[in-house]
């Protein structure tokens, strides 16, 4: 609304005004404070950016108005510091990471639109992944999601020769300087792939990748080949060829023939026992995580949340089981011990020694974080997620799920967790996490405890990017705790 309505005639006094006007005044300030939400979009596809240049990431308010009295924040995996920052009319450097240093740029010159994209300069494998676009203003604050795949295209194939094997001639291809991880291969003229003799993608130390595999060419096969290197997300490739002249060939005596077919059923038989012991030793690492995970639950605890600590845009069911984002912020006293503008929750159980276990539903949501945290952690502020600071948390965000370490720790998830055990060690410095759903192992922090532990929970976004969907803290079924013996 644009427009300013009067609440008196030209000729009325204060003490005439019309409880009418009254009314209206009150609906266009409610008015007012609801038309200040927003919802934050991003790009719908990844940001694609090669090595050394820059990237643009593009983000915007809908619908449209104005942040330049907004605080605007890029951060990657924790919210502070951050990627770059905006607050109070301008740039803040003081909190930025130090590998951003001088690379940064948030272009404004659509601001006034709700319009704010992010220039990355120089840009480094390290920039690769996942960024969140925030915007908070005096009543709101939303976020988005974007993916930035850097992509570097390494050096021309160099190919040599490096003498005789297997009665053929062994021929060497490498290149670097890739990033992502390439793709190496041999090809005869006609183009069709020729098998490798070995093949080899590995790190360099500038966080490119170097790969260098081989092949055997024999006299009877095709002399002249191709080395091709790509990168599956720029679809581009580069390639080299070499001919061997007959010449070169040794010839091969019958007991060199029959070493050979040796060889290549060793080459057939190893793979294969190897691929039996590994599927041996996953199977037995599975079953050993769920024994761990169904001894934890004998220590299965009745957790409730604390409201005391609940962020006033929290919403906590009455009989404190569950918790979720809310879509306005309630008017609760500011007691030292709420978080706030931080939206998360405490259990109100304490531990400060033994063993405790509990089980959080999280269903299709796409944002959460769980964990512990100790009782002094900070409530005021941001919240730093990490052991240092205090808090044990996994959390899911962008569609990765990762521990909260300096730096993070992605964890490898074949079966998305609809239910999250958690399990406290007190003595042993432990908190575990499990995916309750294929009860598999997450992930376990170790270190040493002090002072009293209580349960963390941040609800977050469901799908779709709504906030109605809640965290649910499950009871144990009797059944499992009856089972497990001591």
């Amino acid at each position: 609304m644009t427009g300013k309505v009067p609440l008196f005639s030209p000729d009325s006094t204060v003490s005439s005004a019309r409880p009418s006007y009254v009314a209206l005044c009150l609906a266009l300030q409610v008015y007012r404070l609801v038309s200040a939400q927003f919802t934050v979009a991003g790009s719908d596809h990844p940001v694609t950016a090669s090595l050394g240049g820059e990237a643009i990431l593009p983000c915007h308010l809908s619908p449209r108005m104005s942040a330049e009295n907004m605080e605007v924040r890029w951060f990657r995996s924790q919210f502070s510091p951050a990627v770059h920052l905006y607050r109070g009319g301008q740039d803040q450097y003081g909190e930025q990471m130090l590998e951003y240093r001088g690379r940064t740029e948030l272009l404004k010159d659509n601001i006034t639109n709700g319009r704010v994209s992010l220039r990355i300069r120089d840009i480094r494998p390290s920039d690769d992944g996942p960024y969140v676009c925030f915007f908070q203003s005096s009543v709101s604050y939303e976020n988005a999601v974007l993916q930035l795949q850097v992509e570097g295209l390494g050096s021309a194939p160099a190919i040599s020769v490096e003498g005789h094997q297997d009665g053929g001639i062994r021929v060497v291809c490498r290149s670097s300087g890739w990033y992502p991880e390439p793709e190496a291969q041999w090809r005869d003229l006609r183009g069709q792939l020729l098998p490798s003799a070995s093949e080899k993608i590995t790190p360099e130390a500038n966080g490119l990748f170097q790969a260098e595999i081989a092949i055997v060419i024999t006299e009877e096969s095709n002399q002249k080949v191709s080395c091709c290197v790509r990168t599956p997300r720029l679809n581009q490739e580069r390639e080299s060829e070499i001919s061997i002249a007959e010449l070169f060939f040794p010839r091969v005596s019958p007991w060199m023939v029959a070493l050979g077919v040796i060889l290549a059923l060793l080459a057939v038989l190893i793979p294969l026992a190897s691929y039996c012991f590994w599927r041996q030793h996953r199977a037995k690492d599975k079953l050993q995580a769920e024994l761990r995970w169904r001894r934890a639950q004998i220590y299965s605890v009745d957790v409730t949340l604390d409201p005391d600590t609940a962020n006033p845009w929290l919403v906590l069911s009455e009989d404190r089981k569950r918790v979720r984002l809310g879509d306005t912020r309630q008017d609760l006293p500011d007691n030292p011990e709420r978080f706030d503008p931080f939206p998360c929750v405490l259990g109100a159980e304490r531990f400060a020694g033994g063993r405790c276990y509990w089980e959080v539903e999280v269903g299709d949501k796409t944002r959460w974080d769980l964990g512990v945290c100790r009782e002094s952690v900070s409530r005021k502020g941001q919240v730093t997620l990490t052991p240092e600071d205090g808090c044990w948390v996994v959390w899911l965000t962008g569609g990765e799920y990762s521990a909260c370490t300096s730096p993070s720790t992605p964890l490898p998830v074949s079966v998305r967790p609809s239910r999250v055990g958690i399990f406290v060690d007190y003595e042993a410095g432990e908190v575990s996490f499990y995916n309750v759903t294929d009860r598999s192992h997450l992930f376990t922090f170790t270190g040493t405890f002090s002072g009293k532990l209580r349960p963390y929970f941040y609800p977050g976004l469901n799908a779709g990017g709504t906030n109605a969907a809640p965290l649910i803290i499950c009871p144990v079924p009797a059944q499992a705790r009856g089972n497990l013996g001591p």
